[in-house]
């Protein structure tokens, strides 16, 4: 186990007139390697929880352990923790200073105090692994690039950090299809190759069925399920009534059995509908 959350609870501006209760109770076991969704309605406490996983925030009561370090104690090593979980906020190109893409991507593993010929072998990897071609771009300034080359430059500069567990809140927010897909492929890359923990956090049901292997719904700052893709979108009426829904292929594939079609109705990836709608029409032929 990476993280352990234990029944941690958060409360904004406390014994104030603002007190907000954000997190509830929240006790959820992230194992080495799993690829988490995290969804929920604006305001449902995810990007609470998520800063509340590398020491940002603590929580009001309750405990967070992670990779064996209680960052909830007084003399928890955050400096540690921050090293092994990278927090990939909105917009993250917006904190890109540096003159050159390599100097971006270096200032972290720098501050380690690593020798050059390490800061240069995890720029090399962390700009391949978001797919960015190392000897064209290093030399460029980050702000010539598109906003999607910009902010894959920003996760790079993360990854190179070498965190056991990468959390990325809403990284393709505000960017185009073309930006959108980069970005995804960019993490589909880095989970396939390192197998590292990844925690996304999204609002597109399509993006979260595509990657993940399991999903945290987040409600009023409770955790309402905690399952496989397939078991939460199957509970669409349940999740329609807290502001989410299920992937667009899902639901055609509800209404294509709900019009008497013989088919499974609980794929959640294009893929997977390709593959049921073939063996209903292979079906038909044989009848």
């Amino acid at each position: 186990m990476i993280i352990d959350i234990r029944n941690v609870n958060y409360i904004y501006n406390p014994n104030t007139p603002f007190e907000k209760k954000a997190l509830n109770n929240i006790n959820i076991q992230i194992d080495e390697g799993e690829f988490i969704g995290l969804i929920g309605h604006t305001g449902s406490g995810k990007s609470t929880l998520v800063q509340n996983l590398n020491g940002l925030i603590k929580p009001t009561s309750g405990d967070i352990i992670v990779d064996g370090i209680n960052l909830t104690q007084k003399n928890a090593n955050l400096k540690e923790v921050r090293q092994k979980v990278g927090l990939v906020f909105q917009y993250p190109e917006h904190q890109l200073f540096e003159e050159t893409i390599y100097s971006d991507i270096a200032f972290g593993p720098k501050n380690l105090g690593l020798k050059d010929e390490e800061v240069d072998l995890r720029v090399k990897s962390a700009m391949e692994n978001v797919g960015l071609d190392f000897e064209s771009l290093k030399d460029r300034s980050p702000f010539e690039l598109s906003g999607g080359q910009k902010r894959r430059v920003a996760i790079a500069g993360v990854i190179a950090m070498k965190p056991k567990v990468l959390i990325l809140d809403e990284p393709t927010a505000g960017l185009d299809p073309a930006g959108r897909d980069e970005i995804l492929g960019g993490i589909k890359r880095l989970y396939e190759k390192e197998k590292i923990t990844i925690v996304l956090v999204s609002h597109s049901m399509e993006d979260i069925a595509k990657l993940v292997n399991r999903i945290l719904v987040m409600d009023e700052g409770e955790l309402v399920m905690d399952d496989i893709p397939k078991e939460v979108f199957k509970r669409a009426s349940e999740l329609k009534k807290i502001g989410l829904g299920v992937p667009q292929i899902t639901d055609f594939m509800k209404q294509l059995k709900s019009k008497g079609f013989d088919v499974n109705d609980d794929v959640v990836t294009v893929e997977e509908a390709k593959e049921e709608i073939m063996k209903y029409l292979r079906r038909k032929e044989d009848v």
